[in-house]
């Protein structure tokens, strides 16, 4: 079901961040990568940068893939912060992905608030727990 689908594409994230780490240690400069080389936003991800009709993308394909890859990479961080949570100080899973959400929604967090929902759901897709009800 939903869990192989994370896994995939966690196995994929990190993948792909050796591989950009490599890439950048032997190149002197980084190369543009074709379209099809590129990594997939999901639609999911996509949708938080589409305008009403949810046809257009108001910035750029290549900001939005890159948006995308830094949550991406935030929600794999965050996986173990949260599990050593849920043990050690936190009653519930929800509680803890209720706490690290608030945490991404104040100043100076680096996401929008679109963003910290979908890093928020996207952890919890990861940890394999239930989807939080998020407000705000």
């Amino acid at each position: 079901g939903d869990v192989g689908v994370g896994k995939m594409h966690k196995t994929q994230s990190c993948a792909r961040l050796a591989h950009s780490r490599h890439v950048h240690r032997t190149l002197p400069l980084p190369l543009p990568m074709s379209e099809e080389n590129q990594i997939e936003v999901p639609p999911s991800f996509t949708a938080l940068y589409a305008d009403r009709s949810g046809q257009r993308l108001r910035a750029p394909m290549a900001e939005v893939r890159q948006r995308y890859e830094a949550c991406e990479d935030l929600a794999t961080h965050l996986t173990e912060h949260a599990r050593i949570l849920a043990h050690v100080e936190v009653p519930s899973e929800d509680e803890v992905l209720q706490r690290i959400h608030t945490g991404l929604r104040s100043e100076g967090a680096g996401v929008t608030q679109d963003e910290a929902r979908w890093v928020v759901l996207r952890l919890a897709e990861l940890l394999g727990w239930q989807m939080p009800e998020l407000g705000g």
